[in-house]
């Protein structure tokens, strides 16, 4: 009889692959995360619970991503911060040009603490960076839309040239 062996989660691994897939390509890398406890980032540009970082190496400093861990210094409005996050809090990982990314399954998703409103109002921080990111949410396929899912739609050529930024949708 084989002793049971635990496999680790393939997130991190995941993570690891899309950052360098976007770094090859010249594109930045963004991760949106779940805030709760455990996860250090200033507080005061949490919106609804989350945060988008640009984790790209032009506004990162050490930046390690780890099997437990992603852990960086990032300037925030100027002032260099430590940031540390659980790889299972980070809801998804995308390229600010286009929005290509992955987003993560809700069984590795945890509550986020409630936000006072003065954190409702707080724009996300961009670590040397002026331009905007990439907006933070993600749609998924509604479970009755999940047949249809098989067929991919068809877009026109004209929305596709409205200038409206891309967004993650997530197929199950």
């Amino acid at each position: 009889m084989k002793p049971s062996i635990e496999i680790t989660s393939s997130q991190p691994y995941l993570i690891r692959a899309w950052h360098e897939w976007c770094t090859d390509n010249g594109l930045t890398p963004y991760v949106t995360v779940a805030v709760d406890a455990a996860v250090q980032v200033p507080r005061e540009f949490v919106k609804g619970g989350e945060i988008v970082l640009n984790i790209s190496y032009d506004s990162t400093t050490g930046l390690q991503i780890g099997n437990d861990y992603l852990a960086f210094k990032a300037r925030f409005a100027g002032v260099a911060r430590d940031v540390m996050v659980p790889v299972d809090r980070v809801l998804a990982i995308f390229a600010r040009e286009n929005g290509q990314g992955m987003a993560f399954p809700k069984a590795s998703r945890h509550e986020p603490v409630a936000q006072d409103s003065a954190d409702e109002e707080a724009s996300v921080p961009q670590a040397e960076d002026s331009t905007d990111p990439a907006p933070s949410h993600l749609a998924s396929v509604p479970a009755a839309a999940s047949a249809d899912a098989k067929k991919p739609a068809k877009k026109s050529p004209a929305a596709t040239k409205t200038g409206a930024r891309p967004t993650l949708t997530r197929i199950k």
